[in-house]
């Protein structure tokens, strides 16, 4: 019998779950009842979060897709809920693209939803659900992060018709603006501090959006049942004040 948990007895897959977004919505998961299997590059630091959540593990990079194919195909159990993390923005003006790393990007952003959708379509539990995460630079026009607005605009798109086609699978996308995880932090450097204080000030929400903001949306995903095929943004209105 179920303890009252809303996901007692449910396998979430998270793939890039050792960190950020991935990690925080694998540990909320544990706490509604759930069986993890997470997914990371990185073996060390895999190795401490299946420790810490009693998760299967598996290290390898999902944009393999040889590896990817080979990983879902010796799951011996079907899953219900899919997690996909996202890989982080890539802004670069026009004249400064480096065409090796768009390729990888669009591998990231664009073949990997694919590619798990493939997969998941008979690795799923009929009902259970596939989620995404993306961004919202889609909005905003402005020199400089044109190849990142293309990779988020196309995110919606992909996931309204991977609803059809993978259903009764569902799929959705979180699209988040500015969320203050190890991979901002990197991104920033230096620069981390007066971008939160900046948004602290000028966000409605007056403070910075958090991994516990995202894995929060994405457990609802998992577990309303009448969701699919839509995009959810989440940015504590970060549209609404650099619009």
């Amino acid at each position: 019998m179920s303890d009252g948990r809303e996901l007692d007895r449910q396998t979430v897959l998270v793939l890039g779950g050792s960190s950020g977004i991935g990690l925080e919505t694998a540990r909320r998961a544990r706490a509604e009842g759930a069986r993890l299997i997470i997914t990371a590059r990185s073996a060390e630091r895999l190795h401490e979060v299946g420790l810490e959540l009693e998760a299967s593990i598996a290290a390898f990079d999902a944009t393999e897709f040889d590896r990817l194919g080979t990983f879902f195909a010796a799951l011996s159990m079907p899953v219900d809920h899919v997690l996909v993390s996202g890989s982080g923005p890539c802004y670069s003006p026009l004249a400064g693209l480096d065409i090796d790393a768009v390729r990888r990007r669009v591998d990231a952003h664009l073949l990997l939803p694919l590619q798990v959708a493939r997969a998941a379509a008979t690795k799923v539990r009929p009902g259970g659900s596939l989620l995404f995460l993306g961004g919202t630079g889609r909005h905003r026009a402005a020199a400089g992060p044109s190849f990142a607005a293309m990779l988020n605009a196309a995110l919606p798109a992909l996931t309204k018709n991977l609803a059809f086609e993978i259903a009764p699978v569902r799929v959705n996308l979180i699209a988040a603006g500015f969320v203050d995880t190890p991979l901002s932090a990197a991104i920033l450097g230096d620069q981390l501090d007066a971008r939160r204080d900046e948004l602290r000030t000028t966000l409605p929400i007056r403070r910075v959006v958090g991994p516990a903001d995202i894995a929060a949306l994405a457990l609802h995903l998992m577990t309303n049942t009448a969701v699919t095929g839509a995009t959810f943004e989440i940015d504590g209105g970060q549209q609404l004040v650099e619009a």
